[in-house]
């Protein structure tokens, strides 16, 4: 009785979004506040507001508290924010879409493809005229877009049916193969490439304003486009076929899902490197907590996803302060046994049914 209570308090709505921006602003104010100097809570909330309105001085505040707010921590937790609310809105919507709570951007290859377009580009140098700065996103979004659909066309070849469960293999596959091209492309290049290295572990240090300028659009874009979706995807998640018999124009619509997925992959991996396993272990928790309907999954996972990397970017940083881990490497360490749990009970089911 006491976890049907639990359940239906977690199931209101509003209490839900309620809970789940709460956590967010926790996130950010603990985000900005911690570090080698500390920053008191109601000092952070005077900076923001008075560079959101200037209607307040701080004639009465240390200047260093305001440079290390305005020009250090927020920009690095907003950054923070933003690819772990991209990640994890592209991770519900891959499971949706593939009905599996183990698909998400890393195991199906998306974010491999998106390493390889980034690392070809900053390697290279390229630079499409009139764009500038967004060649690194779009080149991104292209390969991750162009390995989903890869990785799509491999497991309908080696299965007609294409199983949830063979895209996911074909997806690892194809992770591992471009994971391993871009090792090789470290080591035919020598010491030039290899500060790229810890860029492909995931950071958001020292990334500054202009990289939120960098993936905000595509964040906002890929955001609405599946939100956008979202009873299509209530739809497909109970199978292609039922799908269509209500109407659903189901190629239609998956390709814009695996175009949006990509765009919020892409954009993500270019500005912080490859960060596993936030697509996977976020909207499942999310699924768990809240429903699996994805007006209101969607919506969540961002809010939940964005306070998830901003505490990990935190425990990055600080675990063994001075030195700053790869924030790949605590998702990873979070991410991996979610992983093993989850396949444990989706085989326990299996067996059971």
């Amino acid at each position: 009785m006491q976890r049907l209570s639990i359940q239906k308090f977690l199931n209101n709505k509003i209490i839900a979004y309620l809970l789940a921006g709460s956590f967010l602003l926790f996130s950010v104010l603990l985000g900005i506040s911690i570090g080698t100097v500390s920053v008191p809570i109601f000092t952070i909330i005077e900076i923001i507001m008075w560079k959101l309105s200037g209607s307040t001085s701080l004639d009465h505040i240390d200047p260093m508290f305001s440079s290390i707010v305005l020009n250090i921590r927020l920009p690095r937790v907003i950054l923070a924010g933003l690819v772990g609310a991209s990640l994890a809105i592209a991770g519900a919507a891959f499971q949706g879409l593939l009905r599996n709570p183990l698909a998400d951007p890393y195991t199906l290859g998306v974010s491999s493809g998106a390493s390889v377009g980034a690392v070809l580009t900053l390697f290279f140098q390229l630079s499409i005229p009139h764009i500038g700065n967004f060649t690194l996103p779009l080149l991104s979004i292209l390969f991750s877009w162009a390995t989903i659909l890869f990785v799509l066309a491999f497991a309908r070849k080696i299965e007609r049916s294409m199983r949830v469960e063979t895209i996911i293999l074909t997806g690892i596959i194809f992770s591992s193969f471009l994971g391993a091209f871009i090792s090789l492309m470290i080591a035919l290049t020598g010491d030039e490439l290899r500060q790229i290295i810890g860029w492909l572990l995931g950071s958001v240090s020292m990334r500054g304003w202009e990289y939120i300028r960098i993936i905000l659009p595509f964040f906002v874009l890929g955001s609405i486009i599946l939100i956008f979706n979202a009873k299509e995807l209530n739809a497909m998640s109970f199978g292609e076929e039922r799908a269509h018999h209500l109407g659903v124009n189901v190629q239609k619509r998956k390709l814009i899902i695996l175009t949006a997925g990509s765009i919020l992959t892409g954009a993500a991996v270019a500005v912080s490197g490859t960060i596993g396993f936030v697509g996977l272990v976020i909207p499942h928790l999310s699924r768990l907590l809240w429903g699996p309907d994805h007006r209101h999954l969607l919506p969540l996972s961002i809010l939940t996803g964005s306070g998830f990397l901003i505490l990990a970017d935190l425990i990055s940083r600080t675990i063994i302060s001075p030195t700053e881990l790869p924030i790949g490497v605590i998702t990873a360490l979070i991410g991996a046994p979610v992983f093993a749990l989850i396949l444990i009970q989706r085989r326990r089911m299996e067996r059971s049914g």
